[in-house]
């Protein structure tokens, strides 16, 4: 077994989509980023590299590579998962939060499961997504970012 845990923080700015957990939520703020800016991916993908020992993100995918520029976080997270299956591992859960003041991540969150398990190539229930507000507090309660962290759990392949 291996565990690893990441954040990430993106800001939020007009005339950005709000991209989490590959969903495109309806908002009058997005995420600002070199990629989709996806934070919740962003800490999920970064957690799979900790527990690899591999390093962050930026390692692999930096945002000095026009490459990456505009690059869904799906498929980053698919190009790490490719990294722990070489390495024989599979995800034995994947414990995630959203920080963010609004709007409600209630509706989205089965999709955004979805969407990570079928990235991971695992089952949906190995996949846990939350979400919180800041209630006013902070630079998530002011609106004018968001942080996510996850908490990932590798097993070896049998």
């Amino acid at each position: 077994m291996r565990i690893g845990k990441s954040s990430d923080i993106h800001a939020l700015g007009k005339n950005r989509k709000l991209i989490l957990g590959g969903e495109e939520i309806e908002s009058d703020l997005g995420l600002v980023g070199h990629s989709d800016a996806d934070a919740l991916l962003h800490a999920i993908a970064e957690a799979i590299l900790g527990a690899l020992a591999l390093g962050d993100l930026g390692k692999h995918f930096p945002d000095t590579d026009d490459k990456y520029k505009g690059i869904s976080s799906l498929t980053i997270l698919e190009e790490v998962y490719k990294m722990m299956d070489e390495r024989g591992y599979i995800i034995n859960n994947v414990d995630s939060l959203i920080m963010i003041e609004k709007p409600k991540m209630a509706p989205h969150i089965d999709k955004m499961r979805a969407n990570i398990a079928k990235a991971l190539n695992t089952d949906i229930n190995n996949i846990s997504v939350k979400a919180t507000r800041g209630e006013g507090l902070g630079f998530v309660g002011r609106r004018e970012g968001v942080l996510a962290e996850a908490i990932v759990l590798l097993e070896e392949k049998k």
